[in-house]
C-alpha cells in the first residue's frame, strides 16, 4: 500500500474514535506534534494522549481537501469536522506525515488554536 493511501486510511480511521486503532498506525517510537502543544513520542505516550483527546468527542469526519506525497513525506489539508460536548467544531488543519516501512514515525499538525476554542466557546 502506498504511504499516501496509508494516510487517507489513517484518516477515515478517525471517525471511528479507537484511540487503540489510531495508535496503531504509529512506528512503535512514533511521534504526534500537535503544534500548539508539546509532541509525544511512542505509543505508550501516545495512546492515553488520544484517548483524552478523544473523550469529549462524539464523532468526527475529516474531509482531505489536498493529498500529495513525495518518497516518505505525506502533507494532507483538511478540514477535521467534530462533535466536541454537544458543540460542532469545523478545523482547517494541515498535516505532514514522516513515513517508515507503512507507519507514522512522526505526524505534526498545523491549525490555529483560536478557530477550536472560539467554536467551543460558541
Amino acid at each position: 500500500m502506498s504511504n499516501e493511501q496509508i494516510i487517507r486510511d489513517f484518516i477515515a480511521a478517525w471517525s471511528r474514535l479507537d484511540a487503540d486503532e489510531l495508535v496503531g498506525w504509529f512506528t512503535e517510537d512514533g511521534i504526534y506534534h500537535n503544534m500548539p502543544i508539546a509532541p509525544v513520542q511512542g505509543r505508550a505516550a501516545l495512546k492515553p494522549f488520544i484517548a483524552n483527546f478523544l473523550k469529549g468527542w462524539s464523532e468526527t469526519d475529516w474531509e482531505i481537501l489536498t493529498l500529495v506525497s513525495a518518497g516518505d513525506t505525506v502533507i494532507a489539508e483538511r478540514v477535521d469536522r467534530t462533535v466536541v460536548a454537544g458543540k460542532k467544531v469545523n478545523l482547517p488543519c494541515c498535516g505532514v506525515f514522516e513515513m517508515r516501512d507503512g507507519k507514522i514515525a512522526a505526524w505534526r499538525d498545523y491549525f490555529d488554536m483560536g478557530t477550536y476554542m472560539k467554536a467551543l466557546a460558541g
